[in-house]
């Protein structure tokens, strides 16, 4: 008789943050977790994002103006945010949900429940970087929200009063305040909200260190492996259909990042999620050193200090998944960085230095954490948007909470529930 039971076994379908860490926390939590991955593990949007930890974003994608917004931003082919024209069916149906879920409803039903998901995932991370094999760059200098016209300032201000109402740490700086938090490079702002509550990271380090710690202990990651169906039967995943064969667990976990909605599909689900693509490139300051990660609200272009350089992104392209780079969102990225900070005049960067990645963006700005209503051996963690590297610790360890029934989960989930859209 064998005196060590087996251990459940899990299937993670996908590698990225969000796979990565529930790995992690469905390890700690004694069960036995494979993760497959279409790619190579390193190659996600996980990587080349903006490596903060936002509890900042407690308002939705869905929001009031980004209609409007968006339609004149459509005629800008440097603009940051576009969703390109298409008669798409899924692309159709996902702008519909979006287009009545950007109220201010919406966005005051939300502002709790993300709060908490983010302040959740904070608090993670710092447990993570006491891991003594884990050391991805974890800085809590939080991020400043810059500002150059009066207007954005009045919002950003109004959205600040809000933030404190929900207990964040916040302050509001004229220029010269944000200026002496920046002595090594000349600013040209009218001001900035520092959120002190977020932090930051280098991604590319997180991410390689958990494939290593998972590797460590025994998890399978299997690679370059593309799910093409599902085996179901009484309302069971029974065995998932690969590339490179079946695989057979007690429980899936289905995450796929951008391919969400593909999987969904294989398995009769709907779960609608439209690719954001987003560009990044990293820079080397030099002597005009910037110390603290940054949103220049008016262009929406992120920056981030990691790893000795600057990590430029931004830009929100809503269209089907391609491989295109376009050239002139990258340069709205470039123009835009000299606006704010006058000494970075920054060279349009060679195409394999570019780096892009699609965001998984639900139709409400939400993410998906919970059990399929359907199928009672899958859990579905997925659409994040631009919020998965923030949220990866809490989803996974909400996930693993699910695997094990738990009653009382870390912070309630009824707002993210995964097949809210019928």
């Amino acid at each position: 008789m064998n005196p060590y039971p087996a251990k459940p076994s899990v299937i993670i379908i996908g590698g990225g943050i969000i796979g990565l860490c529930s790995a992690y926390y469905l390890l700690k939590q004694g069960y036995q977790p494979t993760v497959i991955d279409q790619g190579n593990l390193l190659d996600n949007c996980s990587s080349g994002n903006a490596g903060m930890i936002v509890p900042s974003h407690f308002v939705p994608l869905a929001a009031p103006g980004m209609i409007s917004q968006g339609i004149k931003w459509m005629f800008d082919s440097k603009s940051p945010f576009y969703v390109k024209p298409s008669l798409n069916p899924a692309l159709l149906s996902w702008g519909v949900k979006f287009w009545k879920h950007a109220n201010a409803q919406h966005v005051a039903n939300s502002a709790v429940p993300l709060r908490d998901l983010h302040l959740l995932s904070k608090q993670l991370y710092d447990e993570l970087e006491k891991e003594p094999e884990l050391d991805f760059g974890l800085e809590k200098k939080g991020i400043l929200m810059l500002y150059k016209t009066q207007a954005t300032g009045h919002e950003e201000i109004h959205l600040a009063s809000q933030a404190q109402q929900l207990g964040l740490d916040v302050a509001v700086l004229n220029a010269q305040q944000v200026q002496d938090l920046e002595p090594d490079t000349e600013l040209n702002v009218l001001g900035a909200v520092h959120y002190r509550c977020d932090g930051h990271l280098y991604p590319n380090a997180l991410v390689q260190q958990l494939i290593a710690y998972l590797q460590r202990n025994d998890v399978q990651l299997i690679t370059h492996c593309k799910v093409t169906g599902f085996e179901i039967d009484h309302g069971e995943i029974k065995a998932i259909k690969t590339e490179k064969g079946n695989f057979v667990a007690d429980l899936t976990v289905m995450t796929g990042g951008a391919w969400l909605p593909e999987l969904a599909k294989m398995a009769k689900l709907n779960i609608p999620v439209m690719p954001g693509k987003g560009y990044s490139f990293m820079v080397d300051p030099q002597q005009k050193k910037i110390h603290h990660p940054a949103l220049l609200l008016e262009a929406r272009v992120a920056v981030t200090p990691m790893n000795g350089q600057v990590r430029f992104g931004g830009t929100m392209e809503i269209a089907p998944i391609n491989k295109q780079i376009n050239q002139k969102r990258v340069q709205g990225i470039v123009d835009a960085i000299p606006q704010y900070y006058k000494d970075h005049q920054v060279a349009m960067p060679q195409l394999d230095q570019i780096w892009y990645g699609f965001r998984p963006c639900s139709p409400d700005g939400l993410p998906y954490i919970g059990y399929s209503q359907h199928l009672n051996n899958l859990i579905i963690a997925g659409g994040h948007g631009m919020m998965g590297l923030s949220l990866g610790p809490a989803t996974g360890k909400l996930v693993a909470e699910l695997a094990l029934k738990q009653h009382g989960l870390s912070v309630p989930i009824t707002a993210f529930g995964p097949e809210r859209f019928k």
